[in-house]
């Protein structure tokens, strides 16, 4: 885009990390609507709804990452921000979710204070959030959680990934990026202590249509996202408060756990009372 014939001149360029939501345009902040409809460039990732993408005149650049392939690796994608608001364009760089949340927000705004351009995030609803209001699923609950963490599924060394305390009674995990590990993380789990008969949530496109919230128990995670052939993107909440909400009971383990099953519809029960 650098050198094109629509050059703003000589105004100073600038950037802008911009969460565009979960997925539904409806859950957009205001702010963000506002930037879209100003910018000179989008540059979005491959999560971010067309209909938010439609929302802006100005030229696209796609720098979709998936788990084994990258449009554009992120030296590239810093090298290109940095560019583009030097040669005095407005730049919205739109996220899934939000920025800094498993956005490498942290990484571009860092690259364009080092190279000296004005940068700024405007945050969105993170995807944790959009998708467990949409399954009517709290990630804190009075009665059954005080504390909830993020983390991602997909990282290098996620056998060694220390999640100790991170799940279990009173407290909720929520995963991202976790479809293609979800046996592997449910072992884990469970060699951390974790019950295997923790309730899991199973939240597949979140705010998008063909949204699915699907339920079952930690230890037949990895079965279910297999039987269910559930796909990316999807988020993985593990905790007492995934027996709560508006989901499909996936309890494949039923016949081989019924008192499980049993606490399982008590909990559902319990929550539906509160």
């Amino acid at each position: 885009m650098t050198g094109a014939s629509s050059s703003p001149g000589a105004r100073q360029g600038r950037v802008w990390l911009v969460g565009a939501g979960p997925g539904d345009p409806d859950l957009l902040t205001l702010k963000a609507a506002r930037l879209l409809a100003e910018a000179d460039l989008l540059v979005h990732d491959g999560l971010v709804d067309p209909r938010i993408l439609d929302m802006s005149p100005a030229p696209r650049v796609s720098v979709a990452k998936s788990r084994s392939r990258h449009s554009m690796p992120q030296e590239e994608i810093n090298a290109l921000l940095v560019a583009e608001a030097r040669a005095g364009r407005r730049v919205v760089r739109l996220k899934g979710g939000d920025p800094f949340i498993f956005g490498r927000g942290g990484e571009e705004a860092e690259a364009c204070q080092a190279a000296g351009i004005a940068v700024e995030v405007v945050p969105g609803v993170s995807a944790a959030l959009g998708c467990a209001a949409e399954a009517m699923l709290p990630l804190t609950h009075r009665n059954w959680s005080s504390a909830v963490s993020f983390v991602a599924g997909q990282c290098k060394g996620l056998a060694d990934q220390d999640w100790s305390g991170l799940a279990g009674q009173g407290r909720t995990l929520v995963i991202y990026m976790g479809v293609a590990t979800g046996a592997d993380i449910a072992d884990k789990l469970i060699a951390d202590g974790v019950s295997p008969a923790m309730p899991v949530a199973v939240l597949e496109r979140g705010t998008r249509p063909g949204s699915r919230a699907l339920r079952t128990l930690l230890a037949d995670l990895g079965g279910l996202i297999e039987r269910a052939r559930v796909a990316s993107p999807a988020l993985i909440v593990v905790g007492e408060v995934a027996a709560l909400g508006r989901a499909q009971d996936m309890l494949a383990l039923a016949d081989a756990h019924p008192a499980v099953t049993a606490a399982v519809t008590a909990a559902v029960t319990a929550g539906a009372r509160a």
